[in-house]
């Protein structure tokens, strides 16, 4: 099924479009962000990294901040030291390798594909694209993983965690190395949710950070999410619907891209929620559903994560009209205003357009090949669209997703 979306999506403040050029050719930034963008993520290799490691439980004393008090003593998070620079650091070296090679992606114009592709990026070098809902699931039982606000600890962690990898090994034997894996997987979950730095993390923040970057259905993925906030008859409140978004910004978050999406204050999101549901004091999970399906601005990402892992292997019968790249390869966005006008992702990403085109004209997004039927429709839109004048389209602008208000926010939920 071809998944569409209507173009221009304005998440943030976006600089103007370029100048227009008779002749355009590639600039410096569009090569280094296609190249960026078609690199193929490296996963945990099975080699085991060069540099020497020691892995320990350390305490706040170590780095230096001052200790949180916890029942067994000092709060505790795992640090790991390199024997050659003798440094100690919370990063795995492997993640800071990583955390480095996605500022390659910091040229994406569009702040949700700049963070869809950080986080596919990050997805598939900790094989997580590899790991399927049920799977996940019996792990989730095995471990008893039924109280959402029990807090894990990081040996509770890398048990759950070696679980899933040793499952996925015997499947993927040549893609996971189990004990890397664990140890960046691990990582990656303390950064998201461990800002503190306390050593442990909720059951939900895990299973949140868990199933959003699992192989599984977008819509399997929301079902999942809101079940582990609803209560026995089926329904969820505002407080337990805020846990819930809380966790899921918190990924963005981490990345530095919060903004884009709303901020961290996830109570205007809840508002918006809850108003689609007619301010009903409960919300089910088919109304839930419908406002997911509308890509509310501060879970946008992960729909279009969604997207950039289908468009990886999508090719395109059509020619860019900027690169002149043939066939396009990922993402193919089509004019709605002009006939046989298509861009290429690293060109629309980059902002780069060709005279006579205009940012604000629609555009649709495919990220797998066209069918005839639509192409005719496509064709029917342009026809029409040729009527309108560019007064129109500057006032009435596609989102492509649901903003949601900030403005005159209430009390901060996140807590």
């Amino acid at each position: 099924m071809t998944l569409v979306r209507l173009w221009p999506v304005r998440l943030c403040n976006t600089p103007p479009p370029l100048a227009e050029r008779s002749t355009p050719r590639p600039t410096r930034t569009a090569r280094r962000l296609h190249a960026a963008i078609s690199d193929p993520s490296p996963r945990c290799s099975r080699t085991p990294p060069r540099i020497e490691l020691t892995r320990r439980c350390a305490t706040h004393r170590d780095s230096g901040s001052l200790p949180a008090r916890s029942e067994g003593g000092f709060a505790m998070r795992e640090q790991f030291r390199n024997h050659q620079t003798q440094t100690t650091c919370w990063d795995h070296p492997k993640m800071a390798e990583l955390y480095q090679s996605l500022a390659d992606l910091n040229n994406v114009r569009f702040s949700a594909y700049r963070t869809a592709m950080k986080l596919r990026r990050l997805q598939k070098a900790l094989c997580l694209d590899l790991l399927s809902m049920p799977m996940v699931c019996e792990v989730f039982d095995q471990h008893s993983l039924k109280q959402n606000e029990q807090l894990l600890d990081i040996s509770q962690l890398i048990t759950c965690l070696t679980s899933l990898y040793q499952r996925l090994e015997q499947s993927h034997s040549n893609l996971v190395n189990v004990p890397l894996c664990v140890d960046m997987c691990l990582n990656w979950l303390l950064n998201v949710y461990d800002t503190g730095r306390t050593g442990k993390i909720r059951t939900l923040s895990f299973k949140t950070g868990i199933i959003s970057l699992c192989k599984a259905h977008l819509e399997d993925k929301y079902r999942f999410l809101f079940r582990q906030v609803a209560s026995a008859t089926g329904f969820c409140d505002q407080r337990r619907l805020g846990l819930l978004l809380h966790d899921s910004i918190q990924i963005p978050r981490q990345l530095g891209e919060v903004a884009s999406f709303g901020g961290s204050n996830i109570e205007p999101s809840v508002r918006s929620c809850f108003q689609f549901a007619n301010n009903k004091p409960e919300l089910e999970a088919a109304v839930f559903l419908d406002w997911m399906r509308l890509e509310p601005q501060s879970m946008v990402w992960l729909p279009v994560l969604h997207r950039v892992a289908a468009a990886e292997t999508a090719k395109h019968q059509a020619k860019c009209n900027i690169c002149k790249e043939c066939p396009i390869i990922g993402f193919r966005y089509r004019s709605l205003k002009h006939f046989n006008y298509d861009i290429c992702q690293s060109c629309f990403f980059s902002g780069r357009v060709a005279k006579g085109h205009k940012m604000q004209y629609p555009m649709v997004e495919y990220c797998t090949p066209t069918t005839s039927g639509e192409d005719v429709r496509d064709f029917a839109k342009v026809l029409k669209n040729k009527f309108r004048t560019k007064r129109y389209f500057a006032k009435h602008p596609r989102m492509g997703y649901l903003p949601v208000q900030t403005i005159l926010e209430g009390d901060n939920m996140e807590t």
